[in-house]
């Protein structure tokens, strides 16, 4: 008790730096599950966060693929492409749901244009693996994921207009999504510095 005492007496400021800590801390694990009108809950920030390191991881593997091909850094990178995707896609179908459940809940948009945006976002994070999975039947070859085989494979002739539907449009449709990942970075920080708007809170607080 005799050192206790000393501390808040010689101390004080170290014991309200460490009350100040204490309450942050309790603060984040007070961070509610379901979203609501003011932030985003912890669900949501956990695919949020978790889809934007992968998607960082995918667009490295698939820039590794286009200028250093046949490089040990290209293998590594673009060995995971295929199961990212698919990790992905998964997530992507899962984080809309979710989205669907807190519809009434979460933070509304700023405006209509942003609304839009986030449905083109969700829109291509879920046609582009889904063409990568059409290509794959397509071309007749198998595809294991995490250990588990999604498609056997057969012997044969291509499926044309599988191939040629991949081929024409994953790649370009990739990159315009980093386009607009890219657009809605810009735009959050856009909104914080210049608006009263400050969207980054519902994610990140």
């Amino acid at each position: 008790m005799h050192v206790v005492a000393m501390l808040f007496t010689c101390c004080p400021d170290k014991i309200s730096i460490t009350t100040s800590l204490l309450k942050e801390g309790r603060s984040c694990m007070a961070l509610p599950i379901m979203d609501n009108s003011q932030r985003y809950g912890a669900i949501s920030r956990l695919l949020h966060w978790g889809m934007a390191l992968l998607f960082a991881w995918q667009f490295t593997s698939a820039t590794a693929h286009w200028l250093f091909p046949d490089t040990p850094f290209e293998e590594f990178f673009w060995g995971t492409h295929y199961p990212v995707g698919v990790l992905l896609l998964t997530l992507v179908v899962l984080r809309a749901i979710w989205a669907l459940a807190n519809a009434s809940r979460r933070p509304p948009s700023v405006s209509v244009m942003a609304k839009l945006g986030h449905l083109v976002l969700y829109g291509l994070m879920m046609v582009i693996p889904t063409i990568a999975l059409i290509r794959q039947y397509g071309s007749g070859r198998s595809l294991e994921v995490f250990g588990f085989t999604l498609m056997s494979g057969f012997e044969g002739e291509e499926i044309t207009w599988m191939t040629d539907l991949g081929g024409l449009l994953h790649g370009e449709l990739g990159w315009t999504l980093l386009a607009l990942i890219v657009g809605h970075i810009v735009m959050a920080i856009l909104h914080r510095k210049l608006t009263h708007h400050d969207v980054l809170t519902r994610m990140a607080r």
